[in-house]
Parts: C-alpha cells; sequence; structure tokens
C-alpha cells in the first residue's frame, strides 16, 4: 500500500512544483486545469495498470470500480486542496502556512483512509495470487527486482516521509 498511497500524495503535490514550459497555458487557472488534467491521466494510466497486474476478474468489478473512483476522487480533492494552498501561500504568514500545510495533511488522512476502506474491500475478493501480487505491490517489496514506474527516485519510501510542497511559481 505504501507505493500506492506514495504515488497518489506526491503525484498531488508535484503539480505545485511543475515548472510551466514554454507551450503551456500561461494564466493560473489554464496551467491548474492542464495539470489537473496530466494528473487525472497519470491516475488513469496508475488504475489501468494496477488493473492488469492485479488480474482483476469480472466478478470482482464492483469492488474494483469502487476502489478505482476512490483513487480518482482522492486525486481530485488534493488537487483542489494544494492548489487553493498554492493561490494564497504567497500572501500567508509563517502560522498561516503551517496551519494549511496541516490541512493538506488532514486531507491526505482522510483521503488515505477512504482509499484503505475500499481496498479492503477489494483485497477480500482477491484469489491468493492476486493477493500475493498485491501484497509485493503495496509494500514496496522490491526483493523479486522490480521496481514499479510510478515509484519515482524522488518519491519518500514511506508515507510519513512525505513533505510539505514547494510554492508554485506563477
Amino acid at each position: 500500500m505504501p507505493a500506492l498511497l506514495t504515488f497518489v500524495f506526491t503525484s498531488a503535490s508535484a503539480w505545485a512544483q511543475t515548472p510551466a514550459s514554454s507551450a503551456a497555458p500561461t494564466t493560473p487557472g489554464a496551467r491548474a486545469a492542464a495539470h489537473a488534467q496530466k494528473h487525472q491521466d497519470v491516475v488513469a494510466q496508475r488504475i489501468d495498470e494496477l488493473h492488469a497486474e492485479l488480474k482483476i476478474t469480472d466478478q470482482q468489478s464492483q469492488q474494483w470500480d469502487a476502489f478505482a473512483q476512490t483513487m480518482r476522487d482522492n486525486a481530485a480533492s488534493a488537487d483542489q486542496a494544494f492548489h487553493e494552498r498554492a493561490q494564497k501561500l504567497p500572501s500567508m504568514n509563517a502560522d498561516e502556512a503551517m496551519k494549511s500545510y496541516a490541512s493538506l495533511t488532514q486531507v491526505h488522512a482522510e483521503n488515505m483512509q477512504k482509499l484503505s476502506t475500499a481496498f479492503s474491500a477489494l483485497y477480500a475478493t482477491l484469489s491468493d495470487d492476486q493477493k500475493a501480487t498485491a501484497d509485493v505491490l503495496f509494500r514496496n517489496d522490491h526483493s523479486h527486482g522490480k521496481r514499479h514506474p510510478a515509484q519515482h527516485k524522488h518519491a519518500p519510501a514511506a508515507m510519513g516521509a512525505a513533505s510539505a510542497p514547494a510554492p508554485a511559481s506563477n
């Protein structure tokens, strides 16, 4: 689970750190919308990868769909929270900035609770082989020589190691 959780949390925070390219939209709202779409695409790709790796069956589709939707919803709420913080950060004092980061952490914790609940329902439907695959994927067990593409070299290894996002550069 840490790999997935790290992916969801750090990919949401990455938008605040992504520099604008010369072809990027020029208004802050357009940049935020473009980033949100890119993040949705990354989450959709990760959902597709997990679906394939876990070999989800038709009988598991209801639980899978709930899990996948929770991933999408969490990504959207995290994007919104980071966007709101980035908009306000330039005018915040240190106390407000600390409180805003605490709010981000609370959003993250709530999202992880939702994701954990959805995953538990899915995990209960998995076969022993699927559970073994999930166990490796979600505990960051790289002893088999595989590193998942979504695990970035700069991403924290555990959820508790997540750092505050950098201020957005508008």
